[in-house]
């Protein structure tokens, strides 16, 4: 069975902690799209782990996990990260981690114009998270770039380093008046942190095609959510690669496979890193009594996530973009803190009521229209079964289901990795 897990929202969903979980029993364990420019967080019985790079099914022993073709894949950052987990006793060799010939290698000089350009826009700057994914992914679609392959063939790297270099000078140099880049610097950066990495590299592909041949339980991790991928999104407040279950095959590497279980992961209130528009956001001591219950501060950057209660407009299109069989509901005991519970059901436009989720500057002229539903007020991290919960909680459960047209199976109740049941 191929199974992906991905997001509804805007990111931020609980991606990790559900991936974490289905990931038992699981094969292999692949990402297909995006880089280090957001975090899943994973809590388990070796502590707590925040992977920007590495799929999630990386501290399950007998899991195979793949970083497919579909991502852009800063070495430096990968190293590191592979580096932490060593350290911290969670095997990372070539034995469990594969990375595809065909990723798209994230430079230092993608890193130095998605700063360049946001500090370009001043009040007007996206959102990046500054880590080079924008400028990596536009090289790759403009086929002017380094893969993970051509590092396994020491007699061209030189020359296609050199290619690039000089292409990059144009804009680095010429174009913002930076520093110029230069082939040596260059080539120590990959043979520092590329050279290490010459072990994990694979054909993949073949890797993920035999496996699903075989009949293996393949889980499929995305990164972000719907609301963020580039062509369904907030545009152009999104990453730059699609975060949809339709893309899972062909950024893995099995584009002829048809994937069997979408599971779609929603959060049981609202929250965001990155600019854009945000209708059911939260200000004031109103969102800081909600970000600091849910600990919202993004995973990768630090940066204080935005939040607000659940919005079902939203993430009513996030479920009909993504497509879910079913639906994992996260971080319900945060909402513990309410004695009535916010729910924005529909956006005003333009003096117009609306429950359909509006594009462009129609979305940016959007108000929220609240309401609120009863409180549950009480401690729910113990629950191990729908029956455990507390009428209101398992009320908002319900009601949340039926907004969204799609079942929930499973429901989180707190950031351990056995704090969860299954209806």
């Amino acid at each position: 069975m191929i199974t992906a897990v991905v997001g509804i929202n805007w990111g931020d969903e609980g991606k990790g902690r559900i991936v974490d979980l289905f990931s038992a029993g699981s094969g292999i364990v692949a990402r297909y799209q995006g880089g280090n420019n957001a975090g899943h967080t994973v809590v388990n019985d070796q502590g707590k782990f925040v992977l920007n790079l590495l799929p999630s099914g990386i501290f399950r022993p007998e899991t195979l996990n793949v970083m497919g073709g579909g991502m852009v894949i800063d070495l430096e950052h990968l190293w590191g990260e592979i580096t932490a987990l060593t350290k911290r006793d969670v095997a990372v060799t070539p034995d469990n981690l594969k990375i595809s010939e065909k990723a798209f290698i994230c430079m230092p000089y993608h890193k130095q114009l998605d700063v360049l350009e946001e500090t370009r826009l001043g009040a007007f700057k996206q959102g990046s998270t500054q880590r080079g994914i924008a400028p990596a992914y536009a090289d790759k679609y403009y086929r002017k770039g380094l893969r993970l392959g051509d590092l396994l063939d020491p007699s061209t790297l030189r020359g296609k380093v050199k290619t690039a270099v000089d292409w990059k000078n144009l804009t680095v140099a010429k174009g913002y008046g930076a520093e110029a880049l230069t082939v040596d610097g260059v080539m120590a950066w990959l043979g520092t942190f590329g050279g290490p990495l010459l072990p994990y590299i694979a054909d993949t592909d073949a890797l993920m095609e035999s496996a699903a041949e075989g009949g293996q339980q393949i889980l499929l991790e995305a990164q972000l959510g719907a609301l963020r991928d580039i062509d369904f999104g907030i545009y152009p407040y999104t990453t730059s690669s699609s975060a949809l279950a339709a893309y899972a095959p062909i950024g893995a590497g099995i584009p002829a496979r048809r994937i069997d279980r979408v599971v779609g992961v929603i959060k049981a209130y609202s929250s965001s890193v990155g600019g854009g528009p945000f209708v059911c956001e939260f200000s004031g001591g109103e969102a800081e009594k909600l970000r600091e219950a849910g600990h919202e501060y993004g995973a990768a950057t630090g940066r204080p996530r935005r939040v607000g209660g659940f919005d079902v407009v939203a993430s009513r299109y996030g479920v009909r973009v993504q497509g879910p069989s079913e639906l994992a509901l996260t971080n319900l005991d945060v909402l513990s803190i309410y004695d009535r519970i916010p729910v924005c059901v529909a956006y005003e436009v333009d003096g117009e009521v609306t429950t359909a989720f509006p594009s462009g500057s129609r979305l940016e002229r959007a108000k929220p229209i609240y309401e609120y539903l009863e409180g549950f007020h009480t401690d729910i991290t113990g629950c191990r079964a729908f029956s455990d919960l507390p009428a209101a909680a398992a009320d908002y459960v319900a009601y949340i289901e039926k907004a969204m047209g799609c079942p929930i199976t499973t429901v989180s109740v707190g950031p351990e990795r056995n704090a969860y049941f299954v209806r």
